[in-house]
């Protein structure tokens, strides 16, 4: 556990409210985009967001400071999502309409001053694409692949939050991998098929 994290969990355990708050601002972020990748609803992400820092909130007192406080909070998230994920089942689909506009709000409508207005296009449609690849792959694969693309986190790291082998983190990365692959193969295809 880095220093920072291992100061602040230290005094949030005492009742250092202000503590507590400072590890809410430097996981939030990461925390509604594990869960954002994970469900794809900008609502959903917010709500296991939240749900997550009250679960931390109220087992602050079990956490075991042998381990680092970024893998029991992403374990927390992520047992959250999938929660999330088996109770909504599939309601989705790939032919849907995806609105784009759904949670945005006046600054995410911006333009960046380092693109143009083309690469902007290009750059959302090609998110989007991978977001709709994501949301397709079974959520077994799928909270695996937010947790290591997406999060950048290792194979040990994300085995312990999973409670999974690092064998069978390592096969699901890697069928995950060739589902989403297939996936955006496709989507290129139909693409190609649209414009002919």
């Amino acid at each position: 556990m880095n220093f920072v994290d291992k100061r602040l969990v230290t005094k949030a355990k005492e009742g250092d409210t202000q503590a507590f708050a400072e590890l809410i601002t430097q996981y939030k972020d990461k925390i509604f985009n594990l869960a954002y990748r994970m469900l794809g609803n900008i609502q959903e992400a917010e709500d296991v967001s939240q749900d997550t820092f009250i679960r931390v909130y109220t087992n602050l007192s079990r956490y075991d400071d042998q381990h680092k406080f970024s893998t029991w909070i992403f374990r927390i998230a992520t047992n959250l999502a999938i929660d999330r994920m088996r109770k909504k089942k599939a309601d989705f689909s790939l032919d849907a309409n995806w609105d784009q506009e759904e949670g945005t709000d006046w600054h995410s409508k911006l333009a960046d001053p380092k693109n143009g207005p083309e690469e902007e296009v290009v750059a959302k449609e090609m998110e989007d694409t991978i977001q709709q690849a994501i949301m397709s792959l079974p959520p077994k694969y799928r909270s695996i692949m937010v947790l290591r693309y997406l999060e950048d986190l290792s194979i040990q790291e994300i085995s312990q939050i999973v409670h999974l082998s690092e064998s069978t983190v390592k096969t699901r990365l890697h069928r995950g991998r060739e589902a989403l692959r297939k996936q955006l193969i496709e989507k290129g295809r139909s693409g190609q098929n649209e414009m002919s």
